[in-house]
C-alpha cells in the first residue's frame, strides 16, 4: 500500500508534469495505486495523492468496465448542464460537501502503454474523472466551493487535525 497525502501537503497543490515513460515502473505504481484506492474505499486516486507529481489517475467505480487508468488526460468537452453531488476525497478524509460539476465529460488520455483513447462519460464516472483531473492541476474539491463554505471546510479540517495530534500524544 502507498501513503495517501492529505490537505496541507504541498504536492497536492502543484500542477503535475506529463508522463513521458510508459515502463514497468509506471505499471507497478499504477497497480499499487489501484490497491491503495480500493483499500481506502475510494473510487479514484490521482498520482499527487501518493506523492507523485505526474499527470495520471486511476478510477474504479465498482461497475463493469469502469476500472480505468488515465495518463496525460485532457478534458476536451463538458456538458452545459451541471449537477450537484456530495463529494469527498481520500486526501481530505472525513469531509464531504456538494460540488457542482458538468454531468457529462469527454476526456482524451493515454493508456498504460501510451496509446491514446477518447472516452465519453456521464454519471459517477464523469464526476470521478473531473475530481481526479482537478488533482493534476493542484486543485481539491473544496476549492470549487464558495469562499464561505471553503473557509468552513478548512476550519473543520484544522479542528480534526488538532484532535488527531492530541490522540497521538496520549499514546
Amino acid at each position: 500500500m502507498l501513503d495517501i497525502y492529505t490537505l496541507g501537503d504541498e504536492v497536492l497543490r502543484e500542477p503535475c508534469e506529463r508522463v513521458s515513460e510508459f515502463d514497468s515502473a509506471l505499471a507497478m505504481l499504477t497497480d499499487a495505486m489501484f490497491e491503495t484506492m480500493i483499500d481506502a474505499d475510494g473510487v479514484g486516486l490521482a498520482a499527487p495523492q501518493v506523492g507523485v507529481s505526474r499527470r495520471f489517475f486511476v478510477v474504479d467505480t465498482r461497475r463493469e468496465g469502469e476500472r480505468l487508468a488515465f495518463f496525460n488526460p485532457e478534458i476536451v468537452e463538458t456538458s452545459d448542464d451541471s449537477v450537484p453531488y456530495e463529494e469527498g476525497c481520500l486526501s481530505v478524509p472525513g469531509l464531504y460537501h456538494d460540488v457542482m460539476r458538468p454531468s457529462r465529460v469527454t476526456v482524451h488520455a493515454q493508456d498504460i502503454n501510451g496509446k491514446g483513447f477518447t472516452l465519453q462519460a456521464s454519471g459517477l464516472l464523469a464526476r470521478v474523472i473531473q475530481h481526479e483531473y482537478d488533482h493534476l492541476e493542484g486543485r481539491l474539491f473544496i476549492d470549487r466551493l464558495d469562499e464561505k463554505e471553503k473557509e468552513k471546510m478548512n476550519a473543520l479540517w484544522q479542528r480534526r487535525q488538532k484532535k488527531e495530534q492530541k490522540k497521538r500524544k496520549k499514546k
